[in-house]
């Protein structure tokens, strides 16, 4: 059994305003540097090997997590393609019908020019099949999506609906690795918030 940790970056301007943010490499707004200042890895998970996302906003919440973590691409945000930075309501005037077909398509998903929230998923249990043939803990700071395929290749769900479980974006989401290779939940939404 492997455990994986995985961290979503702390809030960026484009969160703050509601805007799809995948490989826009966007950082951490004031206000998110702020609020990751606050945050406190638990003791028992920096032992963990960390890795990032490549993107700023992970790396930059990594370091003020104080991590040192090893790049790893894998771990990057989906890409949105043309849908990159607008909101649901442009979304819905630029697209019409066309855009909510699309987003009750749930792993099927694919924005304009973009890669679909499947392609995701298959390139995260890429990662977790190296994490687990390694054999240790290893630690990701992530993104969303990220975090978003690791619950669905867990539970099986297709990303169609609301979450199947309820995800506080302050914490640490614990998986682990079963000898039969699939991803199970260890433990969600442990917080990263100082009491």
């Amino acid at each position: 059994m492997t455990r994986i940790a995985f961290i979503r970056h702390g809030p960026t301007a484009w969160n703050e305003r509601r805007r799809l943010q995948g490989i826009a490499d966007v950082p951490l707004s004031a206000a998110g540097l702020d609020t990751v200042r606050r945050w406190r890895l638990p003791g028992e998970l920096r032992d963990f090997a960390w890795v990032s996302s490549p993107l700023t906003r992970a790396r930059q919440t990594a370091r003020l997590l104080g991590l040192d973590c090893a790049s790893e691409p894998l771990l990057r945000e989906m890409d949105w393609g043309a849908w990159e930075g607008l909101r649901r309501e442009e979304l819905i005037l630029r697209y019409g019908d066309e855009f909510e077909r699309r987003a009750a398509q749930g792993l099927d998903l694919r924005p304009h020019g973009g890669e679909s929230p499947r392609e995701v998923r298959t390139r995260l249990a890429g990662w977790i099949e190296k994490v687990a043939a390694a054999g240790a803990p290893v630690g990701a700071v992530t993104h969303q999506g990220v975090i978003r395929a690791a619950l669905s290749l867990a539970t099986g769900w297709e990303m169609v609906g609301k979450l199947p479980v309820r995800m506080d974006w302050a914490s640490v989401h614990l998986f682990r690795v079963n000898d039969d290779g699939g991803l199970a939940i260890e433990t969600l939404n442990v917080s990263l918030e100082r009491e």
